[in-house]
């Protein structure tokens, strides 16, 4: 059964805001102490000879990897390398802290470290890194029997008793409060200058269906249909039977870059200014050799970072903003989503060979790491498949290698590679928009999602022809990304 999460302020003291402050800071030094138990029993782990033998005989194919896999989770789990075992430490160490952390509280801190070396065994993650100073900003329990409790509109635990601010006025609020809860997370923000303290109460079940309260109308449904998405770096173009467009993703993110070159210069400066002896005559960092370098932090500059948070800040919440209306929208128009599997994280990374382009530069090692970062379209994705999972669907993603929306014609069934600067398609006298119309394509695959039914590609192009011009109409005359090419 899915969960879903709703976020209410809490009404706290400032003798409470203390509090939480060190229980956030005793969480992130349990968190450190565990990283630390558990890396020297990872580095003597992968020292032995039978481990990383059994990792080279991996292959791939699940069948024939089964036996191995076993052998591998063994090993791991007699250096102590299981989430149990993580469970076990941090019992050791709740016990010196027990006014401030419960058991439950511990061992979901473990739970979240074993997360990163899960990642890590199964190659999405490089290394397992210490949190720093201020970065722990939440702490969870496991029910709401025990530890953070969720009780008469108040959060109690350890001794705190914090109200929280829920409107039951508000429809979707009311709806959401008949539910069970699961387990309660307390979260802190840091806005405009000053933490702020929420409580994240996770519920069973789908979230309540939002109503507008004068008409009566559900406000967000799903759609009936195939919905085709042809998503890039900082784009998505998306086909449907009743729609068809092309959108930048989050258009209301402001270019930052000039902002954060201003405040990191002046961050620059003033370190400079406060730590005159960490510095060499040519203004080089000095190596201290093991010594970690001790840096001193003046009132200007912590006022600089925090400036530089709160710029962070505003991004992030206006891009999911955005990706939450743009999730809704598409899953208006159908409950069967197709998309191609992308490698976002590969995309964001420099390219590995120097070469030259045609007038003998080198070219930039630069790829899209900024693009991502600021449109996040893999969070889209995610929230798209989220949305759903309410409804017992899930976003299906097609094999990129074999169907190859982007070179396919399917009138004459030939692929022709493109280069990325050819943004429109000219089929005898027909131009479509090439983004938009691997969208069409996308959307009217075969079962075995590896080609596309042609035989529903000619049905319904005509009407895809008529909605990519009104979008086309729709779009000229006005300022549109260079990738979009109207």
């Amino acid at each position: 059964m899915a969960n879903f999460v709703v976020e209410f302020p809490l009404r706290t003291e400032k003798y409470q805001e203390d509090i939480l402050n060190r229980r956030f800071e005793i969480g992130r030094q349990i968190y450190n102490a565990l990283v630390n138990v558990t890396q020297k029993r990872y580095k003597e782990m992968v020292k032995t000879k039978k481990y990383r033998s059994l990792l080279s005989l991996l292959t791939g194919n699940k069948k024939t990897d089964k036996e191995i896999w076993k052998q591998i989770n063994d090993i791991r789990k007699q250096h102590g390398m299981s989430e149990y075992s993580f469970h076990k430490d941090v019992k050791q160490m709740q016990k010196h802290f027990r006014k401030n952390i419960d058991s439950a509280t511990a061992q979901k801190i473990a739970t979240e470290l074993w997360k990163s070396y899960d990642k890590l065994f199964y190659g999405n993650g490089k290394k397992v890194y210490y949190k720093k100073y201020g970065e722990s900003n939440s702490l969870e329990g496991k029910s709401n029997s025990s530890g953070i409790r969720f009780k008469d509109d108040k959060i109690f635990w350890n001794g705190l008793e914090i109200p929280v601010v829920i409107d039951y006025d508000n429809y979707y609020e009311y709806q959401a409060m008949q539910s069970k809860i699961c387990y309660n997370r307390i979260v802190r923000k840091y806005v405009r200058n000053k933490y702020k303290y929420y409580v994240q109460i996770v519920f069973k079940g789908n979230p309540p269906l939002k109503v507008d309260i004068e008409t009566g109308e559900i406000k967000h449904y799903i759609g009936n249909g195939d919905v085709g998405l042809d998503i890039g770096t900082r784009t998505i173009a998306i086909s449907s039977q009743s729609d068809v467009k092309i959108l930048e993703l989050a258009d209301r993110i402001q270019n930052i870059e000039n902002q954060k070159q201003k405040l990191l210069r002046k961050m620059d400066r003033s370190r400079r200014a406060t730590n005159p002896d960490n510095y060499n005559e040519d203004g080089t960092i000095k190596k201290q050799g093991n010594k970690k370098v001790r840096w001193n932090k003046s009132n200007h500059y912590i006022k600089y970072q925090n400036e530089l948070k709160e710029l962070y800040r505003k991004q992030a919440d206006i891009r999911k903003y955005q990706h939450e209306c743009l999730a809704n929208y598409i899953i208006s128009l159908g409950n069967k989503v197709y998309v191609e599997k992308m490698n976002f994280a590969g995309l964001q990374k420099r390219a590995k060979n120097t070469e030259k382009n045609d007038k003998g530069k080198f070219k930039r090692k630069k790829r899209f790491g900024k693009s991502l970062a600021n449109k996040a379209p893999s969070m889209l994705l995610n929230i798209i498949n989220r949305k759903l999972g309410y409804y017992g669907e899930k976003l299906i993603e097609i094999n990129t290698l074999e169907a190859k929306a982007s070179q396919f014609n399917h009138f004459d069934g030939t692929y022709t590679k493109k280069s990325l600067s050819q943004r429109w398609n000219d089929f005898n006298g027909i131009r479509i928009q090439r983004d938009m119309y691997s969208a069409f394509l996308i959307m009217n695959m075969s079962d075995d999602l590896k080609s596309f039914d042609i035989d529903k590609c000619n049905e319904r192009f005509e009407n895809f022809y008529q909605l990519h011009n009104l979008e086309v109409a729709r779009l000229t005359g006005k300022k549109n990304l260079s990738s979009i090419a109207i």
